[in-house]
Parts: structure tokens; sequence; C-alpha cells
């Protein structure tokens, strides 16, 4: 978790058994510090979403074809 900036305090509702699973993973002292880097990851997906989203607008669909051919020079 980034420690830049101020701290806010927040309230939640989850179901039950996420916030068992967060606990048994993060223990009681980490479950803020667990769930804010969980949300910071979730914010860096959207942007990604984001601006592939832009480049496809830009620059049209990703030819399907093209990348299983990237890929495969890759794996060699």
């Amino acid at each position: 978790m980034s420690s830049s900036g101020a701290l806010e305090k927040h309230s939640i509702t989850m179901p039950a058994a996420t916030s068992e699973g967060v606990r048994a993973r993060a223990g009681s002292r980490g479950f803020s510090s667990y769930v804010a880097e969980a949300v910071a990851r979730q914010l860096e997906r959207d942007a990604l979403d984001d601006a592939l989203a832009q480049m496809e607008t830009d620059h049209g669909p990703v030819d399907e074809d093209e990348v299983a051919e990237i890929l495969g020079r890759l794996a060699r």
C-alpha cells in the first residue's frame, strides 16, 4: 500500500465469507491494509481497461490472429 497520502477511515459492508477470507489471509490487524491494497489493484486494472478501450477506439479492434502469432513467437 502506498504511504504517500493521507489516510481516510471508511465503513464498508461485505459478505461475511469475504471478511473471513481476508482475516484468514491478513489477520485482524492487517484487514484494512489488505482491503486497501486490493482496491488499489482494482483501480490499476480499471485504468488499464480504460487505456485498452481508448486504444481500440483510436486504432480499431485487436486482430486475434496477429496476437496468436506474436504469442507463438514469444513462446519459442
